[in-house]
């Protein structure tokens, strides 16, 4: 019950608007984050071979015949990298365990091969407050089969290892509490993960879980919503790690047949706090509208129940997966 009473009190601050996220005032917290060291961003670099010896030279410089993993970036490093070509980052979500384990690789794998930049994988929850009837149903199958989230971790651990593209995990608070922050840390970045996103923790209560992701080195990225008053964005921003994520409207997420109009003039006034990369997220459910987006000048577009509607609603795995690549495809030639 004491555990319970905690989270209760750690979601008051980002109340449910009828669903989805609203951000309250409160006291800027202007704490800045610290990079990963060398070691953290690249664990290769001074690993020694096996049976050896002590060596004195980096690892790209032992003979060509051995074959090192490539590392993959952080996601800051993978944003700055599409800024500085001149693209716009295509961020895709899917919801682990849904339609079943034995997809949720394939589908990784998938997004990574089809040009995701950075690939958001979310942690079925049963109580999930930003997420609208497809993601909410998506989390439902995951958690009918029993899916956990050392499921979720155990699979990350395997797959990554052939991933391109950088994963943020995408967790509310409950299941981070219940492991404890620094176990929950350091087991995700062992699995994988690059980034940590928590839609029900408002800034004011990030400090403990930004300490765990700074000492096992995962990014942590920030939400900033409609109702974000224009001087708290600065904050939220400057507190924000690999992107800022900007919620295009007040409500929970889902395909919409539009964008909201304000999304231009939110995004502008986001970007004018900060030279983070900002993406844009809720409600993205096709090419046509990440185009317009891209058109505003976001450096990411986020697109989550479309994607996750083709794989978990099919028919059979095997079609959402060939739903999901199609999907893919034409949002990656639309950025």
């Amino acid at each position: 019950m004491a555990a319970s009473r905690t989270a209760m009190k750690r979601t008051i601050g980002m109340r449910h608007c009828g669903g989805g996220l609203m951000e309250r005032g409160g006291a800027p917290w202007g704490r800045h984050c610290r990079v990963p060291s060398r070691q953290q961003r690249n664990p290769f670099a001074s690993r020694s071979v096996a049976g050896s010896g002590p060596q004195r030279h980096p690892i790209h410089r032992f003979s060509s015949s051995i074959l090192v993993p490539k590392a993959v970036p952080s996601v800051s490093e993978r944003m700055q990298e599409v800024k500085e070509e001149g693209r716009c980052a295509l961020i895709p979500f899917i919801v682990a365990g849904d339609p079943d384990m034995k997809t949720t690789p394939k589908a990784l794998q998938l997004l990574s091969d089809g040009g995701a930049d950075v690939i958001e994988l979310g942690v079925p929850y049963s109580d999930p407050l930003a997420d609208g009837p497809t993601i909410q149903a998506a989390a439902t199958r995951a958690l009918e089969k029993r899916v956990t989230l050392d499921d979720v971790l155990k699979m990350l651990a395997e797959v990554s290892p052939g991933l391109k593209s950088p994963v943020v995990l995408f967790t509310y608070f409950n299941p981070i509490l219940k492991k404890g922050i620094d176990q929950f840390c350091k087991e995700a970045k062992a699995a994988g993960a690059s980034g940590l996103l928590v839609p029900d923790l408002p800034l004011e209560e990030t400090p403990p879980i930004r300490e765990g992701c700074e000492a096992h080195g995962l990014e942590l990225v920030m939400l900033v919503t409609p109702t974000t008053p224009k001087e708290r964005m600065g904050t939220i921003a400057n507190a924000s790690q690999g992107f800022v994520y900007l919620v295009s409207l007040a409500g929970v997420t889902g395909t919409r047949a539009t964008v909201a109009d304000n999304v231009q003039e939110l995004l502008s006034d986001l970007q004018s706090s900060t030279d983070k990369s900002v993406a844009v997220g809720f409600g993205v459910s096709g090419s046509e509208q990440a185009k317009l987006i891209k058109s505003w000048g976001a450096e990411g577009v986020i697109v989550g129940s479309a994607l996750v509607k083709q794989l978990g609603e099919s028919g059979s795995p095997e079609q959402g997966l060939e739903s999901m690549g199609a999907l893919l495809k034409e949002l990656r030639e639309a950025l």
